[in-house]
């Protein structure tokens, strides 16, 4: 089938798309993150933070502008988000506060992480396979009394208006429903409680709180291009148990060269929710 010419991660290394969906999500969710940090209900400032799954430094950043005395251990099975972090540390000259550290906290052994005062994991559980294994660790690690913070996503973010395209209404919905059905299959926790878990492995759950996102586009690149990338990504999910008519009106949102396609869209608005879960550490 011939589809519309696509600049999607097929063209560049899916850590590079990956990475570039990181960035953006950093970016116009910046308000929103930036909330739930000063929502933390640490007590005191925290002297140590880690963290967990850190990808580019949206939660580093975020943690580092909340808490200016802190020192944060940024953890990641990605070489590259790594070194974009790095990078971002640098030309911000907090480089003095932040540590990165190579891990994949699905293994058995995590490297040395210190002993936080606060663990932040940002749409990073539910990627792991062993997720009770992995709040184990957390738990040992962190100092007594200290917070693990837990955000989620609902799934990707929703841009387009509900009769969109006006070839094939509702698109947008019938590709995040493929993409659940995927998930459930290859991604089990995503989605999950978080609760019941955390109590479990013997935090004491201190807080809960879901944020609904809604941003106005009104022509925003920033947002156009996060809605390109989220919708590729989307497709990578879907496109098996997409009809093939969904796909084409997806191609031809996709296309960076039409000006039917997403980027050239005003109309765009960010539609989420993220939930966070606060546990303590006995003493």
């Amino acid at each position: 089938m011939n589809h519309a010419h696509v600049h999607g991660p097929h063209q560049r290394t899916d850590a590079d798309a990956q990475a570039e969906i990181l960035d953006l999500d950093a970016d116009v969710l910046a308000e929103h993150i930036a909330d739930i940090t000063r929502w933390l209900p640490v007590g005191t400032s925290p002297h140590e933070i880690v963290d967990l799954g850190c990808g580019t430094g949206t939660g580093t950043f975020a943690l580092l502008d909340r808490f200016p005395t802190a020192r944060i251990t940024a953890a990641d099975a990605s070489p590259g988000h790594l070194q974009r972090l790095r990078d971002k540390s640098r030309a911000l000259g907090v480089d003095d506060r932040v540590r990165t550290v190579p891990a994949d906290l699905d293994e058995a052994d995590w490297p040395d992480l210190g002993s936080p005062d606060l663990v932040w994991a940002s749409a990073s559980m539910h990627h792991m396979a062993r997720p009770e294994q992995a709040l184990r660790h957390v738990y040992d690690l962190l100092a007594p009394g200290g917070l693990f913070a837990v955000v989620e996503l609902a799934g990707f973010p929703r841009f387009l208006p509900e009769d969109a395209p006006r070839d094939r209404p509702g698109l947008e919905e019938r590709c995040h429903a493929a993409s659940r059905r995927f998930h459930a299959e290859h991604v089990p926790h995503r989605g999950a409680d978080w609760g019941p878990m955390l109590t479990s492995a013997g935090f004491a759950l201190e807080d809960k709180r879901t944020v609904t996102v809604h941003i106005e586009g009104s022509g925003s690149p920033a947002i156009g291009a996060y809605a390109l990338g989220t919708l590729q990504r989307l497709r990578q999910t879907a496109v098996d148990t997409l009809p093939a008519e969904d796909v084409a009106a997806l191609d031809r949102l996709l296309d960076t060269d039409s000006p039917h396609g997403v980027l050239r869209r005003d109309d765009l608005t960010v539609r989420t929710e993220r939930t966070v879960w606060a546990a303590r550490r006995r003493n």
